[in-house]
């Protein structure tokens, strides 16, 4: 499927990342949005975005990786490229913009935006996005700690 989508994440504590040739940004503690596309593929993208095994490619990737950072949820629509501009002009509406994040290769103020989490539901639903179930191996992405791996490992022992 072709679309856009907007991941949802959580900075746990302030951090402060280099991103490509953006440099070092600081990043407070708190809820984010994201907004990308994939023409091709965009499950594949997502999971891709989601993976915390990957190679550095978007400034997205850059926020990613960090430990501090958890995907919470993901929005998509069925919309060709453009809409993901549209998105991102109406979140700036409502949200401040990580100036000049994930916008290289368009003329928007930015991708990314310091958003709370209430709000961003509820433009989700306005704007007409879906809200994917976000299903993960523990370990390959962030979310699951350790304990959380650990209780898979003994639930897999238990059924042998």
């Amino acid at each position: 499927m072709k679309g856009i989508y907007v991941l949802v994440f959580k900075v746990l504590s302030d951090i402060s990342v280099k991103v490509g040739k953006l440099g070092l940004l600081k990043f407070p503690k708190g809820s984010y949005a994201y907004i990308g596309s994939s023409q091709n593929n965009l499950e594949k993208r997502v999971n891709r975005h989601i993976s915390k095994t990957k190679k550095i490619h978007w400034h997205i990737d850059y926020l990613l990786m960090d430990n501090n950072v958890k995907v919470e949820k993901v929005f998509y629509k069925k919309a060709g490229r453009r809409f993901e501009c549209i998105t991102a002009k109406a979140l700036s509406n409502y949200f401040s913009p990580v100036l000049n994040f994930g916008c290289s290769d368009c003329g928007c103020r930015s991708h990314l935006f310091i958003a709370d989490d209430k709000k961003i539901l509820l433009n989700m639903n306005m704007l007409g996005f879906d809200k994917v179930v976000i299903k993960m191996t523990c370990g390959s992405c962030g979310v699951c700690g350790p304990e959380k791996k650990e209780e898979k490992k003994k639930s897999t022992k238990k059924k042998k």
